[in-house]
């Protein structure tokens, strides 16, 4: 059993050093350990500090893509190298090393294919009430949406086995966290919560420079998943609403027009509704499209995984290296 742990960094080498010697070393269950460092671009000495605290693998951009591109390349790299698990973690010593073994227990156990941090986020000393409230606020409209009991829906420490490794995409390029909750309930993955502890906060988030900011993208990220994943239930619920309300307003014209037909009132009513129930069925139509259109990205995911599964059983020399990624002289963790 071989476990990579992916740390995505960006100007981190004042605090990459301990984010590593954090790490556990060992683990019951995991026969090898490895480290890979997603370097975002970084204009510091992050990979170079990386190396020298005794990473296996750096995965370094030329410019900064952003978090979500940085997870998800680094979880291709992840299956490439023959990751039977990988854990995802901030390269702040946000999150504690020593959760690890708790963390990825459930996948061990079989229970789960992904299993979050629950931070709890209500008991973080450096959070401020608005902080927490959104935060609980929005885990809730995420459980809403996906059908999954996710507590912490914004934590990065995440777990996941190849499952989860072949099936899940990112598609924007702001943060996975939610996105990739809302996909996993969409293809059916399990996922279980872990409690963990979080350190001292060591700097600002550089993820959004304001609360508004970070709200209006993570809404527009919620809107678009949603939509991708379940178009017709979002576009219909629209179509119906429109053809409801242009209904009305027709109906109500001709309650008064047969109350005296010699008289040409409330036509604006009969405007209006017909305008809006021309409206609902263009809605409509573009519903039952966006609903082709999801299928075929189903099907076209779901040849993606399958060739996944397939390269990670061939020969990684057959596969030619994947670009920007450097592995290290430095030996795997391991029980012996």
């Amino acid at each position: 059993m071989k476990l990579i742990i992916q740390i995505p960094c960006l100007n981190e080498s004042e605090h990459l050093p301990a984010t590593i010697a954090d790490l556990p070393r060992i683990i019951a269950g995991i026969d090898s350990i490895e480290v890979l460092i997603i370097d975002d671009g970084s204009t510091d000495n992050t990979s170079e500090v990386a190396e020298h605290c005794g990473v296996h693998h750096i995965l370094r951009f030329p410019h900064n893509r952003g978090l979500a591109a940085a997870y998800q390349a680094g979880a291709n790299a992840c299956f490439r190298l023959g990751a039977d698990l990988i854990v995802n973690t901030d390269a702040d010593n946000q999150y504690s090393g020593f959760d690890i073994p708790r963390l990825i227990e459930p996948i061990l156990q079989q229970r789960a294919d992904i299993v979050i941090g629950d931070r709890q986020v209500s008991e973080i000393k450096h959070f401020s009430p608005l902080k927490k409230f959104l935060q609980l606020w929005g885990s809730s409209l995420i459980r809403s949406i996906s059908g999954i009991q996710v507590v912490d829906a914004t934590s990065g420490f995440r777990a996941m086995n190849r499952a989860a490794l072949a099936q899940l995409f990112v598609h924007n390029r702001f943060s996975y966290t939610l996105e990739t909750i809302i996909h996993a309930g969409k293809v059916g993955l399990s996922v279980e919560n872990v409690k963990i502890s979080v350190n001292d906060q060591l700097r600002p988030s550089r993820l959004f420079g304001f609360i508004p900011e970070y709200l209006m993208r993570s809404g527009i990220i919620i809107f678009r998943s949603y939509a991708m994943y379940s178009p017709m239930r979002l576009f219909g619920y629209l179509a119906v609403t429109l053809f409801s309300i242009g209904a009305f307003l027709c109906l109500r014209f001709l309650y008064f027009y047969f109350q005296n037909p010699e008289v040409s009132a409330h036509i604006q009513s009969l405007q209006l509704g017909t305008g809006t129930v021309i409206v609902a069925f263009i809605v409509g139509l573009f519903a039952l499209l966006a609903d082709l259109n999801a299928n075929n990205r189903r099907l076209l995911e779901e040849t993606l995984a399958r060739v996944r599964l397939i390269e990670s059983s061939l020969d990684p020399a057959k596969l030619g290296n994947i670009h920007g990624l450097r592995t290290t002289d430095k030996q795997t963790w391991t029980r012996n």
